[in-house]
Parts: C-alpha cells; structure tokens; sequence
C-alpha cells in the first residue's frame, strides 16, 4: 500500500518562466498544467500501482494569504487561472473516473465571487465520491488556520479541550505523511503546521512546471523504501 497523505507545496511558476524566457503569467498557466498531467497520469495507472504511487489523500498549496500581497495584476491572472481549474474539475473525466472528492481548504469568503462560486460547485459534484480526497489549499496559511480553530472553541466550547478534540476545529485534521517542496527552497511557509508534525520532507531543485509522474514514484518509493519514521520515539 502506498503513502495515504501526501502535501506539495507548488513553488517555483514564476521561476520557471525566467528559466525558459516566458513571462510570469504563462509560468503559471504552466504550473496549472502539471496538476492536469498528474491526475491523467493517475488515471492510467493500474489497480497496482494507483495503489502503490497515489495517495488516499492529496493537498495542494495553490494559493497562500501571503500570495494576496502580490501585485495586483498578477494576483488577478492567477486568482483567474485557479477558477478556470475549478471550474475544469466540474467535467473532469479523471476526477470522475477516479471517484476524488474535492475539498478547500483556507480563508475561502476573501476570494472573489466566481471563485466561490466554483468552488461550492465543485464540492456539491464531488461530494459523494469517495475513492480518493484532493484538497486545494487557497487563501491558506497554516497560522491562520490554527487561528480560526481557536476561535471557534472560544465561541463553542467552555470546558478544557483535549488535543484530539481540537483537531475537529481544523480546516482539515488529516495528518500528512510526506510533504514535497518543489523549485530549491527549503523552509515550511505557514504550509500545515499541525497536520504536518511528524511527516517527512522532501526538498526538490526542479519547479512545480517541470514536476513530473517519473519524479513523484521516485519520491515515493524512497519514502516507503528508506524513510525511517520515529514519530519522536
């Protein structure tokens, strides 16, 4: 069996279109790309090796709070581009065949209307499904999220709460295994704080555009075959 959760961290858009001399927009439609490629790649999978190499789970960080302090224009294209997506799931013959349900996580009453729009669409279609989950991580921050948990508590709760309990208040309290970061850095960015405590971390040179199926097995099977997790023990 494979890994159950797995969290990418989807840098490096911008990067790559230097890298190949487009402009940063079409960086990012590029990056857009690679999540269609990757769910085409899944769904051609045997029985087998979906078992093997797709998780049960899989989070996506699309768009962070940090990422509304982009310049306008910019933040619009790819607000843009991330509805398109959403708006594409709705008839998506992979997301279908392969039964995934479809989940946000984030601040989701500050993006713009079309976005929720879809969004709610995108939930009610795939609600049911229930093979595989994909969480879209937009409007997130891994700070905020905890914020938000807290007070939810205060309003709901007056007696002391246990650790397990708090985890009902999350955006989503499905621990992750393994998390990949893509395009050279190797910091955390706000990205599940809580969910990802004891996952194991993968630091990759390559951007999210140039991340492949090829590249994703390989982690994987280094993760099955030569991770060691101690859970702190």
């Amino acid at each position: 069996m494979g890994v159950n959760h797995i969290a990418i961290i989807l840098d490096g858009n911008r990067r790559y279109a230097e890298k190949i001399g487009i402009s940063r927009l079409k960086g990012h439609e590029h990056g857009a790309n690679t999540i269609r490629r990757l769910l085409k790649w899944a769904a051609l999978l045997s029985e087998e090796k979906r078992d093997k190499y797709w998780p049960r789970i899989l989070t996506l960080y699309a768009f962070s709070m940090q990422n509304f302090n982009r310049p306008e224009h910019e933040r619009k294209v790819v607000l843009g581009l991330i509805t398109k997506g959403f708006e594409e799931i709705l008839t998506n013959r992979e997301i279908e065949k392969l039964q995934i349900q479809v989940n946000f996580l984030g601040r989701i009453h500050l993006l713009p209307k079309k976005t929720r729009y879809a969004i709610n669409k995108v939930i009610e279609k795939t609600k049911d499904y229930n093979n595989y989950k994909i969480n879209f991580c937009v409007a997130y921050g891994g700070r905020e999220e905890i914020v938000d948990a807290v007070n939810k508590v205060i309003k709901e709760r007056t007696e002391n709460i246990t650790e397990k309990e708090f985890e009902d208040f999350l955006y989503s309290k499905d621990n992750v295994d393994l998390v990949i970061r893509t395009s050279g850095e190797k910091r955390t960015s706000n990205y599940l704080p809580w969910q990802t405590t004891y996952a194991e971390w993968f630091f990759l040179e390559e951007t999210w555009p140039e991340f492949s199926p090829e590249l994703f097995m390989q982690i994987t099977d280094e993760f099955q075959e030569k991770r060691e997790r101690r859970f702190g023990k």
